[in-house]
């Protein structure tokens, strides 16, 4: 028998967010989110993600021990701004048995009735920057900090749950030295107009601080139309720069400005730091000197972000960031490169990678299911 309990104390939180170490422990290329983060998913002071939400965790008994769990998440401004009525699924990991991970979405679905949606769908985070997607593609490939890994029977279970495909992404595999020649074209000409790398002006300090909000100005506006979007505003803002901030290394990062000192495009190359949080289970106080090393001098780069503002998207700017980009990782000796998820249906970020060398490494995907 399967029983499902609601999270309503730090003991159960602890269970909650410990079960997936346990059942990736010998997954080398399972990547945890940061404990502390997780243990206060549910705290609105302290999850500055979760913002507007009204989330619920739930953990899956079977013969008294933790068999799942999964976060229930609705986001009242997802549903207005996408007009819609439904309840995301997030953080949803379970042994192979298809009736648990039939038993743990049925709570979901049924903390949906309760406030009068109609559909289902995931895995979706708090916003945008949260884990998103399930893997269906590419599980020998390691995680990057910002994707979740998912054994193969995951998606199988949905599919056998009647869930549909909803959203996917792809991730690709960089080879900086084979990144289209015509962008080192494009980038000299561009030199001669008012467009400046402002990390190649100033300290990253100074440069989070003048340009914080702009860059989040620019983010929702880039993005804005892209699959169950939320503009990241407010306190989230704090949240997400906090988390930049921790882990930039300014040689792969670049943020363009125009002559109005206005961000007009980005590209956020981060130090691939998954190892590390593997080896320390997501403790990152036990990986701390590891952890400063690999930023400081990575082999592993992950392009975590990469977005121009929507007047700017037929200039070439984007041309200029990746030829830089592919530079610094030549120049740094990063011997590999991936670019975290792309949805497919973001045709112009996907088109920026036609005439380069690149590989398909993993896919992800999201379902949907109307609550009957």
């Amino acid at each position: 028998m399967i029983e499902i309990i609601e999270v309503k104390n730090k003991s159960m939180m602890k269970k909650f967010v410990t079960f997936p170490l346990k059942l990736y422990k010998d997954n080398v290329n399972y990547v945890p989110s940061l404990y502390v983060d997780e243990m206060n998913l549910l705290k609105p002071k302290k999850n500055l993600m979760l913002g507007n939400c009204i989330a619920k965790c739930f953990l899956a008994i079977k013969d008294n021990k933790v068999v799942g769990r999964v976060c229930a998440i609705i986001s009242p401004d997802s549903n207005a701004s996408h007009n819609e009525k439904c309840i995301s699924f997030s953080r949803l990991d379970m042994i192979d048995d298809i009736e648990v991970t039939k038993a743990l979405l049925d709570a979901v679905i049924k903390f949906g009735k309760e406030n009068g949606l109609n559909e289902i769908h995931g895995p979706w985070g708090f916003n945008d920057a949260d884990r998103e997607g399930m893997l269906t593609f590419g599980f020998d490939e390691y995680s990057t900090f910002g994707t979740a890994y998912s054994f193969e029977y995951y998606h199988k279970h949905m599919e056998a749950l009647g869930y549909k495909k909803e959203s996917e992404w792809s991730e690709y595999r960089i080879y900086p030295k084979e990144i289209d020649p015509r962008y080192k074209r494009i980038a000299e000409h561009l030199k001669k107009r008012n467009y400046i790398d402002i990390v190649k002006q100033m300290p990253l300090k100074k440069v989070i601080k003048k340009y914080g909000d702009k860059f989040f100005e620019c983010y929702n506006r880039a993005y804005a139309n892209l699959d169950n979007f939320v503009p990241v505003d407010g306190r989230q803002r704090k949240s997400m720069l906090k988390t930049f901030a921790t882990i930039l290394n300014p040689h792969f990062f670049c943020l363009l400005i125009n002559e109005k000192d206005d961000v007009i495009a980005f590209a956020v190359g981060l130090p691939y730091i998954g190892e590390v949080i593997h080896n320390c289970q997501g403790k990152i106080i036990k990986g701390i000197f590891p952890l400063l090393r690999t930023i400081k001098n990575p082999d592993r780069v992950e392009l975590a972000l990469i977005a121009v503002d929507p007047i700017y998207q037929n200039s070439g700017v984007h041309a200029l960031m990746l030829a830089n980009f592919g530079d610094d990782c030549v120049k740094y000796n990063v011997k590999d490169v991936v670019a975290d998820p792309i949805l497919t249906t973001n045709i112009k970020t996907q088109n920026i990678w036609a005439g380069s060398h690149v590989d398909l490494r993993a896919k992800r995907q999201t379902y949907r299911k109307v609550i009957q």
